[in-house]
């Protein structure tokens, strides 16, 4: 993997020889927030890993804020205060910029391979954009690895309603339903890992995809689950960062995410068709209400690309939604524009949706950016309808919502499964007549409650 870093990379790590702990941060432009990341990963070093060669990165992507440097001269203020009579071992603390397809999944590929050529037991990675980070988000993300044997650590944090909208409606709910496992923040961003599992990852072919950008995440976590490496999450509190309005363009992390999702539908087919319902994942840390960041909301904007998009993308959406779940596509956008009571898209229409738009993807009617892309303002619209839905609910019953999303993705598995198992690329189109084929027949019968 020497590939992989540059020259004064190699000289630095010849230096450092080996390490039992690497802590990677990626970034590009973070100057505002990365000296509070780095200083409570020192101190969480500090206090609940003194005795542990260890090391921190900064893989950055061509920060010309100052970033790197900020890295570089980060210091606790008295590092004396959290040790008491604990000797600690020095931390090393680099910072490279990394090669390949700008993103953060290369990012990730340099500081795995960092850790490595160090032979590190235990890698975290955190995010460089975060405000709400502690030391004690260290220990929870590398204790169950370096003394539970656990492979895997995924984050669980409280999150404001309307933060992670992609995660809640699409990627918890189906990643769940495919492969049986309840990871809550399956892409949060911020993980713990052994050396079994890097060594997994860098094995992958797949780092020029979109692996290499937004789809980082949801590789890891699908990889951990799938080939049955041993998996828990941690409760890490808020997870407070620079968070964006659902409305606003997250169209790239949504391609990205959901693109790496359906190519990984593809791969594991043989583990997710046979999986049903879904179990609890161990969880450490406790449990605790926390405030949250307030989040603005631009309906408007959501409801009007959905409307922008019924008008101009039916041929498009027709290559790959069935005939009657684009009919009812349509029909929510004549009801939106003649005002006929709150705009709510049905959970059981979601999941049509997005299980069609998988299959689809996988038999390729028209080239899966272009495909990919159009399902922006779907997923828009599922959006607002769960703002209107939620906007008076507090955040358990939030939790519910989702609860019952995810339970509806379970239960309509099988219709999955039938339209995948139509090879015809236009297998969305019915039989003469508009009589629904026996297949289909089967499958919406299996998924009703």
């Amino acid at each position: 993997m020497d590939s992989l870093l540059s020259e004064q990379a190699i000289i630095a790590l010849q230096r450092i020889q080996t390490a039992d702990i690497v802590i990677g941060i990626p970034s590009f432009n973070n100057v505002r927030t990365i000296s509070h990341v780095v200083r409570a990963a020192q101190a969480g070093l500090a206090k609940y890993f003194p005795q542990f060669p260890a090391v921190i990165v900064n893989s950055d992507g061509g920060s010309t804020d100052g970033t790197r440097e900020a890295v570089l001269s980060t210091q606790l203020d008295d590092a004396r205060l959290l040790l008491l009579s604990t000797p600690m071992l020095p931390v090393h603390r680099l910072s490279f910029p990394y090669h390949g397809i700008p993103g953060k999944g290369s990012a990730f590929r340099m500081i795995f391979a960092i850790a490595q050529r160090l032979g590190a037991k235990a890698c975290a990675v955190i995010d460089s954009d975060l405000r709400s980070i502690t030391p004690e988000w260290i220990d929870l993300l590398l204790r169950p690895v370096l003394y539970a044997g656990y492979d895997f650590v995924a984050p669980y944090y409280h999150r404001h309603k309307y933060d992670g909208t992609i995660t809640n409606s699409i990627v918890y709910p189906l990643t769940r339903a495919l492969y049986g496992a309840q990871v809550r923040q399956p892409i949060g961003g911020d993980f713990g890992m052994s050396a079994a599992l890097i060594d997994r990852y860098l094995q992958r072919n797949d780092w020029e995809t979109d692996v290499a950008r937004y789809g980082i995440d949801i590789w890891m976590t699908t990889i951990a689950i799938a080939e049955g490496f041993r998996i828990c999450q941690s409760f890490l509190g808020a997870k407070l960062h620079d968070a964006k309005d659902p409305g606003a363009d997250l169209s790239a992390m949504l391609h990205q995410v959901v693109g790496s999702v359906f190519l990984l539908m593809e791969q594991y087919e043989p583990v997710w068709r046979n999986r049903t319902g879904s179990t609890p994942v161990d969880l450490f840390g406790f449990r605790f209400d926390v405030g949250l960041d307030p989040i603005a909301v631009n309906l408007d904007r959501m409801l009007g690309a959905f409307h922008r998009g019924c008008r101009e993308l039916p041929e498009v959406w027709a290559m790959a939604l069935d005939k009657e779940t684009l009919t009812a596509v349509l029909k929510l956008d004549r009801s939106l524009q003649e005002g006929h009571g709150p705009f709510h898209l049905p959970d059981e229409l979601w999941f049509q949706i997005i299980a069609e738009f998988a299959c689809a993807h996988r038999a390729k009617p028209l080239e899966r950016g272009h495909l990919l892309r159009s399902l922006t303002p779907l997923y828009l619209a599922r959006v607002a309808s769960f703002v209107i839905e939620t906007e008076n609910l507090f955040s358990a019953q939030v939790e519910e919502k989702i609860e019952e999303l995810c339970l509806c993705f379970e239960r309509m598995k099988p219709y999955l499964i039938a339209r995948w198992d139509q090879k015809d690329t236009a297998a969305h189109e019915r039989p003469s007549g508009g009589k629904k084929s026996r297949v289909m027949q089967k499958a919406e019968l299996e998924a009703k409650p």
